[in-house]
């Protein structure tokens, strides 16, 4: 672990696993792996401590990040290479940087400890700051926007399939009735709202009543789920054979997708009551995980952000057509 501030601060989550996991892929000379979600790049330095013949290309769309991990991974020299982009961008970067295909992918979804723990970035409830949200605070619009401006109908959806808040309808015409009397700006004023709708048993039992919604506005307003759904295709393509992906995601939706595709990749496409199975339908994936591993009760008691972290992964055993991807 760096000894710098950040890399103090950083605490990867499953990162001995996920290095066994990937390793094997990275032993080889000229091997390339891409840390789709580099973050403050914990995951990434210890690939490349424990793969020393391997390169890693770094991916986020914060630019803070980028210096920070950049900072951090300064004495790996060449063998890292950090780029400015947002994951579903993955297939241009690996044609830039690996054209001849990588050899592992990790994506540790959601949002990263550096995000986190700035309070002024408006993503921990339990700070008051500016309702921003933004990964990238250089473009697209903020949490506060989408509060003062998606109708009742829409904060609704959004609350209830990215923030699973059962209480979906309630808070959304709560926030829809406070606007018209003042629009928001910081998170304190939201939380003061969640507190007064989210029923005082519910609280009691569910934790922190602004958990959910926070979720929920941090994922419309990066784009999460859309981009995600991007990215796992472009990543399953990008790999070599014998060439490895890790997935942790934090969220049933993201998780779900991620079982999908693996899942999919892994099974024969042969139509059934096909005699002989041919080379086009066998699977292209092996599984790695059974089903999603999730970490032990020592690292999250060290680690309380890793509790709802689930793991899957792959390796890529043969070349396919892309287009004739089933699932």
């Amino acid at each position: 672990m760096s000894s710098s501030p950040e890399g103090a601060r950083h605490v990867p989550v499953l990162s001995a696993r996920i290095v066994q996991l990937l390793a094997p892929a990275l032993e080889r000379p000229g091997a390339v792996a891409v840390d789709a979600t580099l973050g403050l790049g914990g995951h990434s330095e210890a690939l490349l401590e424990r793969c020393p013949e391997a390169r890693v290309v770094g991916i986020d769309r914060d630019p803070q990040a980028l210096r920070l991990a950049s900072e951090r991974l300064a004495p790996f020299g060449d063998r890292f290479v950090a780029v400015h982009a947002v994951y579903d961008q993955l297939g241009r970067v690996v044609a830039e940087q690996a054209p001849d295909g990588v050899q592992a992918v990790l994506f540790d979804l959601g949002v990263s400890s550096l995000q986190l723990d700035e309070a002024d970035r408006g993503f921990a409830y339990r700070h008051d700051a500016p309702l921003d949200m933004r990964m990238d605070q250089s473009t697209g619009p903020t949490a506060a926007e989408v509060l003062n401006t998606y109708d009742a109908d829409r904060l609704e959806q959004i609350l209830r399939d990215y923030g699973e808040e059962r209480f979906a309808r309630r808070i959304a015409r709560a926030i829809v009735r406070e606007r018209e009397r003042e629009p928001f700006h910081t998170s304190a004023r939201l939380v003061e709202l969640l507190r007064a709708t989210v029923p005082a048993a519910s609280q009691r039992s569910g934790g922190h009543p602004g958990k959910r919604t926070f979720q929920a506005l941090r994922i419309e307003v990066n784009g999460e789920l859309e981009a995600w759904r991007s990215a796992l295709p472009q990543a399953l393509d990008a790999l070599a054979v014998e060439g490895r992906i890790a997935v942790l995601s934090y969220h049933s939706l993201e998780d779900r997708i991620a079982k999908r595709a693996l899942v999919a990749g892994a099974k024969s496409t042969a139509p059934e009551g096909l005699p002989v199975e041919l080379p086009e339908h066998r699977p292209y994936l092996r599984l790695l995980t059974r089903g999603a591993e999730e970490p032990a009760a020592d690292e999250i008691s060290r680690n309380p952000r890793a509790a709802s972290a689930r793991l899957r992964a792959a390796e890529r055993i043969r070349l396919h057509d892309p287009h004739n991807r089933k699932g």
